[in-house]
């Protein structure tokens, strides 16, 4: 059956979704995951804290759009996803909701321990959804068990071969260098100096196991279904772009150096939803089994409806986003958390040396 333009649209904005999700989440886990690495003190962990502060529960927004929209325009395809992937998505789960509550709770307690406590939450819980969803994204493209009724036949441990652990590490290394690259423009001073330090170290491991897995993206799709040579474009602008980050950091163009980190983690999905492409699922049993766009769709009047309404709210949520970032924009330093010795200081803006 052939696929319709519209079922092509809601394809699209569905791996739009996922890519902002990734690009603006990308940096949350990553800034995450090096808090305890930039931050040496309460008062300078709390400035990394805030720098994501104000923005990473919109970022998520973008996944639970994902979510929903995949329900709604491919039911077939969140079925078959959701339930095949149950343990590795409440896995993810499970990870983002400490992480969540890691954020909510490290202030309410004023002592080291409680502090340590959720600062490791915070890393590990970020650490553990960079790794799972690049596990998770690794299957999709690579193929899982699906049978003729589209029904997922395998098990958690079929998720875990090398191909997709290496997709786990990709996503991993990627956002640690992303969210290192972020803290270069959201701090000062020693923080700042610390994070381009890890950046400069983190880009180029990034770009080396991107390539790699690149590289076995296409060696498996030529044995599979023949090479995609959009996808070895692509595959190759993503590698030119993350070997780019290193050399822009070193001439201190920190801007730049995000624009480029975000723009490869873009293109590196758009390279996977091409490969994907006219599938939504890859059945590793046999071509046969691959559950197409046409198959997995809702109907052409669901698929209208869904489209008038994103044409209005979309460009809403996407200015208020915007505007979220430029208000929150200032730089922030150790400073500006540290305690105050009296009243005096503080009207003052002047802050006594942390302990």
């Amino acid at each position: 059956m052939e696929y319709t333009a519209l079922q092509v649209v809601w394809f699209v904005l569905i791996a739009i979704l996922w890519i902002g999700y990734f690009v603006l989440e990308g940096f949350d886990f990553g800034v995450g995951i090096l808090l305890r690495v930039i931050g040496r003190t309460t008062a300078e962990r709390r400035a990394v804290i805030h720098t994501i502060g104000p923005v990473w529960d919109g970022n998520e927004v973008w996944l639970i759009t994902a979510g929903g929209a995949t329900f709604a325009a491919f039911p077939q395809w969140y079925a078959t996803l959701f339930s095949g992937f149950y343990l590795a998505l409440f896995a993810i789960l499970l990870a983002l909701i400490v992480r969540g509550v890691s954020f909510e709770f490290w202030g309410k307690h004023d002592t080291r321990r409680w502090r340590d406590g959720w600062e490791w939450c915070m890393a590990l819980g970020s650490g553990a959804a960079a790794i799972l969803w690049g596990v998770a994204w690794a299957n999709i493209v690579h193929g899982v068990p699906i049978d003729a009724k589209h029904e997922y036949v395998g098990n958690f441990a079929d998720l875990l071969h090398p191909y997709a652990l290496l997709g786990g590490l990709v996503t991993l290394a990627l956002f640690v260098s992303h969210g290192a690259i972020f803290l270069t423009l959201r701090t000062t001073d020693v923080l700042r100096t610390r994070a381009r330090a890890v950046a400069r170290r983190a880009a180029p491991a990034a770009a080396l196991v991107t390539i790699a897995f690149l590289v076995w993206t296409v060696i498996a799709e030529a044995d599979r279904t023949g090479v995609e040579w959009l996808f070895v474009v692509l595959a190759a602008i993503t590698a030119g772009l993350l070997a780019l980050a290193p050399g822009l950091l070193d001439r201190g163009r920190e801007g730049r150096a995000f624009a480029v980190s975000a723009l490869a983690i873009a293109i590196l999905f758009v390279a996977l939803f091409v490969d994907l492409f006219p599938n939504t699922m890859v059945s590793s049993i046999s071509p046969r089994f691959d559950m197409s766009l046409a198959a997995s769709a809702s109907s052409h009047y669901t698929l209208t409806v869904m489209t008038v309404v994103a044409v209005v709210l979309i460009p809403i949520v996407l200015l208020y986003q915007g505007w979220t970032y430029w208000v929150f924009r200032k730089r922030l330093s150790a400073e500006d958390f540290a305690p105050t010795r009296n009243p005096i200081d503080a009207v003052r803006g002047g802050a006594a040396p942390e302990g």
